[in-house]
């Protein structure tokens, strides 16, 4: 915790910063390395951390409290500073600091640094000169990749050191991969390097997607075999031709006009982030990665989106000249060219980005619900809690929905949902008895108080978060009913209206919108059209029996009992005026049955 002392010494180290785009670093009272950020500005950027505090996000207020010291690194431009804060956060894995989900499951294809290099599937990158390609986020991208190689270009898959000395001295001898066919035998001189490294080059273009060139050589190839009367060459040609046709046809194809362009696109919730980057390559999707980012403190979503760029930049190496980006990072990078767009095949492939991303994010949020469900809760509850700026998590969540027509039978219901699920045990039937015709803020005003005092006289729980199916009049109704209770304080309470899913807040006459794909507007929506389905059953039960009673017990002599008897018999009034007297004798007997069948038919 900063005393005044401390807190004047890190206010004046932040006046002395410098107005450079740079580095910054916090550390704490044990000299441990919080946070790394980059800033186009230094000083106005670790100024803000200092200010406005009421605004800050919770976390971020715990984070600056902690800060001990400031260290701050300048650089020549933007672009350096990302990368260097992107080494930074690698190196000492701030606390507080995006974490990027360790990929090292992910499969790679390394093409070996070696005399006749050799090309397989792997799960680790070291550096050892190799070339490696991805990371794939499907195996089988990478078997049909390397199995249309392996036909395509047969190479070897042996360990053996074949330098020149080692050939020449003939100090090996053909494996069973040469009888098979899936090697030439490089080993004992049976194909020369120069031709062996064309076949990897090759190689290397169709797993960079470049297949055009790589099947513009072949057809030459194969043409001027068949010039030359080498039928059996010419076969053979034709045969790779048709494999790398159909590897292409798999691919997704887009507009072929389109080449050499990187997509990213990003989706932001709660704690963590998630990010899908796409390479373009001839008109063909060849590269598909998906990054999972989680989120100590709350971060802009154009400095993430620049986070996840930089990240990818260096994984690859290289990312292309044009960059597809649902909106602008906070940081250019050099030779890089972003491009936001509003229509057309390049909206078309950040929208497939985006979809990607999505499906990502529903099969692991499906895994965790599956594999972890009471985790899975809590990420909901943190989520609405968060949405909604409630004190505590809302692990018990009541409704309340009136149902009445033209003032008849005025009834309500109130659900509950404990952990974002129905407990149906706990749901609750109302007649309203004090309000006469139609006065849904009446209604409101009496079950609440009803409700509540009862929990209130019984000590039974009270639930963490009151929603009011209506806008501002019904959600004034509760809110008077509470404030008699003296829980007005206690619970927090809101209003959903119908029309435009507005939620209303007590005492603020402006109301929230969430997203329509927000986790919290669809449990909110759930749980108001749950307590609508209750009161309406409950609605229409009431005015079933009421209608009941009304035609039936106008009949004089014939009672509830009766009543009860040719309702399990027949099932509706409208069968019991249609049934002829000695039907009606077998169910209620020769006195009543007369008495019945005299006043219909009469009636009639």
């Amino acid at each position: 915790m900063q005393d005044d002392k401390e807190s004047e010494k890190l206010k004046e180290k932040v006046r002395l910063l410098p107005r450079e785009p740079g580095v910054y670093q916090f550390y704490d009272i044990f000299g441990k390395i919080i946070y790394v950020g980059k800033a186009k500005n230094l000083r106005k950027r670790v100024s803000s951390y200092f200010l406005a505090k009421a605004e800050r996000d919770v976390k971020l207020q715990v984070m600056v409290k902690k800060i001990d010291d400031i260290q701050h690194t300048v650089t020549l431009n933007e672009s350096d500073a990302l990368l260097l804060e992107n080494n930074m956060i690698k190196k000492y894995q701030p606390r507080y600091n995006v974490l990027l989900k360790d990929d090292k499951t992910y499969p790679w294809i390394c093409v070996t640094n070696e005399a006749f290099p050799r090309i397989f599937i792997t799960r680790s990158k070291s550096k050892d000169g190799s070339k490696y390609f991805g990371p794939y986020t499907s195996v089988t991208t990478v078997k049909i990749l390397l199995d249309l190689i392996k036909h395509t270009y047969p190479m070897r898959t042996c360990r053996l050191n074949l330098s020149t000395m080692s050939i020449a001295n003939k100090k090996y001898s053909v494996c069973l991969e040469y009888h098979l066919g899936n090697c030439k035998a490089p080993c004992i001189n049976r194909q020369q390097e120069d031709e062996y490294m064309e076949s990897v080059v090759q190689a290397i273009n169709i797993i960079k997607g470049n297949t055009g060139d790589v099947l513009k050589t072949l057809t030459d190839k194969m043409n001027e075999a068949a010039k030359r009367l080498d039928f059996e060459e010419a076969h053979s040609l034709k045969e790779k031709l048709q494999r790398l046709e159909n590897y292409q046809s798999k691919s997704v194809i887009v507009n072929p006009s389109i080449n050499n362009i990187d997509v990213f696109s990003l989706i932001c919730e709660h704690n963590i982030a998630y990010s899908n980057f796409m390479r373009v390559v001839n008109g063909a999707v060849v590269q598909v990665h998906t990054l999972e980012l989680k989120l100590a403190i709350a971060e802009d979503k154009e400095s993430l989106l620049s986070m996840v760029i930089i990240e990818m930049m260096q994984r690859l190496e290289a990312l292309s000249h044009e960059i597809i980006v649902p909106f602008k990072p906070d940081t250019e990078l050099d030779g890089k060219i972003y491009t936001v767009p509003l229509r057309g095949d390049k909206l078309e492939l950040l929208r497939l980005s985006e979809k990607n991303v999505r499906t990502y994010r529903m099969e692991k949020l499906k895994h965790l619900a599956k594999t972890d469900p009471e985790k899975h809760t809590d990420r909901i509850l943190g989520i609405i809690k968060t949405d909604l700026h409630l004190p505590k998590l809302p692990r018990r969540i009541e409704c309340f929905d009136n149902s009445n027509i033209q003032g008849s039978n005025p009834v309500a219901a109130c659900v509950v949902f404990i952990n974002a699920s129905p407990a149906k045990k706990e749901y609750r039937r109302f007649n309203v008895k004090t309000v006469e015709g139609p006065d849904d803020f009446a209604s409101m005003r009496e079950i609440v108080y009803r409700r509540y005092n009862r929990l209130l006289r019984e000590k039974a729980l009270l639930p963490h978060l009151i929603v009011i199916d209506g806008g501002k009049g019904q959600l004034s109704a509760a809110v008077e009913s509470l404030k008699k209770l003296n829980l007005f304080d206690k619970i927090p309470i809101l209003g959903l209206a119908k029309r435009l899913e507005e939620i209303y807040f007590p005492h603020d006459s402006t109301p929230l919108h969430l997203n329509k794909n927000s986790e919290t507007l669809k449990v909110l929506m759930r749980i108001r059209d749950e307590a609508h389905r209750f009161g309406i059953t409950f609605h229409r039960n009431k005015r079933s029996s009421s209608f009941i009673k009304s035609e039936l017990s106008k009949i004089k002599g014939v009672g509830r009992v009766t009543i009860n008897k040719l309702m399990i018999e027949l099932k509706t009034v409208s069968a019991v005026k249609n049934t002829p007297k000695d039907e009606l004798t077998a169910i209620v007997g020769k006195h009543l049955a007369e008495l019945i069948y005299n006043y219909f038919n009469e009636k009639k």
